[in-house]
């Protein structure tokens, strides 16, 4: 069947698997993390919210992407492999399935998810639109793939949701901002051939760069007061890479060298959450602090490594970064 098909088209997997990563750290800090049943349906609501989120905002900016993506199999209505009718068909069943998906985890999450939902109306439709709004729409997109997923993993964890007010959660919040600041580089020409207001077209690359930088360096004095002092050394290399990645990207010139920049700092803000993701995980199932650095450290090792030979080959960073 071809709704199927389109839904795995639609849950875009590179962001699916971040929203996945919040829910988790919600889910960890809360309590030992034993994945069952709950977490399944969790995981089921929050990735059918976000395919009803994709589906409508591609109805929303069809020209747009016309200019933007023109060859991305990730946008079936530009390819020409789905119709108008059919997205609206899929955004219509997976908004009914998020919600019922939540209904096993009780009100709270059937409210969150609902919460997801609403946000994703008034980002993409009119009357309000608020992807046509600079301040806007970094908001409501770390309210809708942060704040609502880690609340969702503490509900999955049958914890309170009081505890979604933390140091942690405003940090996340922070780090999605310095990402999602930067998606206005990809999109900028049909942004601009459409009047889309973007804070790159508005005022130009040396602030969005600053602004990101910004919500990074907040991020990292949050990060200090709400982990472990050696976590929070732990994913220093991190911080500074990223870093060093927005120095690139505000040097580097318009096209792939802009592209190259973004996507190697965006996998290593990946390295950072999977870190701060697995610490929670062994702190929860009572391990040392000694053997959680001991994992933590190897596995940003590793990330850092696979971030220095993704460099070596630009072209697979372009690749990840459009996925």
């Amino acid at each position: 069947m071809k709704l199927p098909r389109l839904y795995v088209v639609m849950l875009r997997y590179r962001v699916a698997a971040m929203v996945a990563i919040f829910m988790l750290l919600g889910a960890a800090r809360e309590a030992r993390l034993e994945l069952g049943l709950r977490y399944v349906w969790a995981a089921l609501a929050l990735a059918s919210s976000y395919v009803a989120a994709t589906a409508l905002n591609d109805l929303a900016d069809e020209e747009i992407d016309r200019v933007n993506h023109p060859r991305d199999a990730g946008r079936p209505l530009v390819e020409g492999t789905a119709s108008r009718t059919e997205l609206l068909v899929l955004h219509v069943a997976a908004l009914v399935l998020a919600l019922l998906a939540a209904v096993p985890l009780g009100w709270r999450a059937v409210a969150l998810i609902g919460g997801a939902l609403v946000i994703s109306q008034v980002y993409s439709a009119w009357p309000v639109r608020l992807s046509y709004r600079v301040a806007g729409a970094p908001v409501a997109l770390g309210l809708a793939y942060v704040v609502i997923p880690y609340s969702v993993g503490i509900v999955a964890a049958r914890g309170s949701l009081r505890h979604a007010q933390s140091s942690l959660i405003v940090a996340l919040f922070l780090l999605f901002t310095a990402r999602i600041a930067l998606k206005d580089f990809r999109d900028r020409e049909g942004d601009a051939r459409y009047g889309k207001p973007t804070l790159l077209l508005r005022f130009g690359k040396g602030v969005t760069c600053g602004t990101s930088l910004a919500a990074l360096v907040a991020a990292d004095v949050v990060l200090a007061l709400a982990l472990d002092v050696r976590l929070v050394l732990l994913v220093q290399p991190f911080v500074a890479a990223i870093a060093w990645m927005l120095r690139r990207l505000w040097v580097a010139g318009e096209g792939r060298s802009e592209q190259v920049a973004i996507g190697l700092g965006a996998r290593l803000g990946n390295g950072l959450l999977l870190c701060v993701l697995a610490w929670s995980i062994l702190a929860g199932s009572g391990a040392s602090p000694g053997e959680a650095l001991a994992l933590g450290s190897a596995l940003a090792a590793a990330f850092l490594v696979s971030v220095a030979a993704l460099a070596a080959e630009p072209q697979q960073v372009i690749i990840g970064y459009k996925g």
